[in-house]
């Protein structure tokens, strides 16, 4: 349990605000109403409306969103937290050292040369100022900008070097799930060889040591219908477009995929979703679990009458 009293520049008066960890399985308004005794339930039903409580770092209106044991709920006594708002970039989680996205297909993780705004960096960097101008933000990974999922990003340096520096041993599990075409048919395998890149950006695989890094993706075939396969991947090493040129390896290119193979764009994106991150937390050393459901377009090609 902690109270925290903070000045931010700009406004009139500082934030009040109490933060606890749930004991026991509950719902929200549950736990507000069995925590804040001196707060009468129609006030704490207004806080909720208004945006003044947060799970995990994320505000909710949902008075009957279900708590786990260890939550953290927060409340603003004082004005609603700013909300995180973007079309194409869900917030899943925030505390005060990392943020966990779940960003859609089509925006890339950082700026480039071309490239400097719209990505999901700046995204979340302004909406980090919007809060408070002195937060910092820096990249701990990325994702392709054609493949989905959740990303991690760090709220201080040390929280961004303790993941980087310590990668394997802290991403305790990381799963890919995609869509590629034809029927795989071994249930599962491994695919390894090294990885290059050639002067025109486009990464290609060889068996030969001297030509780039070693590169290894677990596979296991989840589904099969309609031409296509529903593949959960496993990467060992993360270089550059790993799956999607060992899925063509594999004689499959992923769905949407025509720079490595693929045939058609039938769903009009890449077939790749960063499906679970299970990792410890830099800072606390708690283990942090998030999943996201499989994307309807992905299993939709494999239902009759899907697309």
């Amino acid at each position: 349990m902690a109270k925290n009293v903070s000045n931010k520049p700009g406004q009139k008066k500082p934030d009040s605000i109490y933060t606890w960890q749930v004991e026991s399985e509950t719902t929200l308004l549950a736990a507000l109403i069995a925590k804040l005794t001196d707060h009468k339930r129609t006030a704490l039903k207004s806080m909720l409306k208004y945006g003044q409580v947060a799970v995990g770092g994320v505000p909710t209106t949902q008075f009957n969103a279900p708590l786990a044991a260890g939550d953290k709920v927060t409340v603003n006594f004082t004005r609603p937290f700013v909300v995180f708002s973007h079309p194409r970039i869900q917030l899943v989680y925030e505390d005060d050292d990392i943020i966990v996205i779940n960003k859609g297909s089509g925006i890339l993780s950082v700026s480039t040369d071309n490239i400097k705004d719209g990505t999901a960096y700046s995204a979340l960097r302004n909406y980090l100022k919007e809060k408070d101008p002195r937060l910092m933000l820096f990249i701990v990974h990325r994702l392709d900008r054609d493949t989905s999922g959740l990303m991690l990003f760090a709220k201080s340096r040390e929280a961004k070097d303790a993941m980087q520096h310590n990668w394997n041993n802290m991403v305790l599990h990381r799963t890919y799930v995609a869509v590629v075409e034809g029927k795989v048919e071994e249930e599962q395998g491994v695919v390894k060889s090294y990885l290059g890149e050639t002067s025109q950006y486009e990464v290609y695989s060889s068996q030969d040591p001297s030509a780039g890094q070693l590169a290894v993706t677990r596979y296991r075939r989840l589904a099969t219908a309609n031409g296509y396969s529903l593949m959960e991947l496993e990467l060992d090493t993360g270089r550059k477009n790993q799956i999607r040129v060992h899925m063509k390896d594999l004689g499959h290119s992923i769905v949407g995929d025509r720079k490595y193979g693929a045939k058609s764009s039938p769903i009009h994106r890449l077939a790749l979703h960063a499906r679970t991150l299970d990792f410890v937390h830099p800072m606390t050393r708690q283990e942090l679990k998030f999943e996201t459901p499989i994307p309807a377009r992905f299993t939709a090609l494999l239902t009759v009458g899907g697309k």
